[in-house]
């Protein structure tokens, strides 16, 4: 609840509205986001893991690593100079940061 806190005040007050994308939901770029939260989400979480982090929070910084990096793109993109905050990219950016979750818990097993 700390961090959740924040991250909605931050997404809210930031002006990411005023300069929006307007893309599509498919194309190579939501790949790239799917694969690459994906990637981050197992890497954070096997690396929070090997530092001696419990299991369970392992999990959740890994998945709170991915996304992090997800919205400090789209935060990046909003600039007046950027293409501008897609939910669309940051909807991929949650879908690979819950698959790479949920293929890291698989091959724990």
């Amino acid at each position: 609840m700390r961090i959740l806190l924040p991250l909605i005040a931050l997404f809210t007050l930031s002006g990411c509205s005023s300069h929006m994308a307007n893309d599509s939901w498919s194309g190579q770029d939501k790949a790239q986001h799917f694969i690459g939260s994906a990637m981050l989400s197992a890497a954070g979480n096997e690396y929070f893991q090997h530092q001696g982090v419990s299991r369970d929070r392992s999990a959740a910084l890994g998945v709170m690593f991915s996304l992090s990096l997800g919205a400090s793109k789209e935060l990046w993109d909003s600039r007046p100079t950027g293409s501008g905050w897609s939910w669309k990219d940051f909807a991929w950016d949650v879908a690979g940061a819950t698959t790479g979750y949920a293929v890291w818990q698989l091959a724990q097993h």
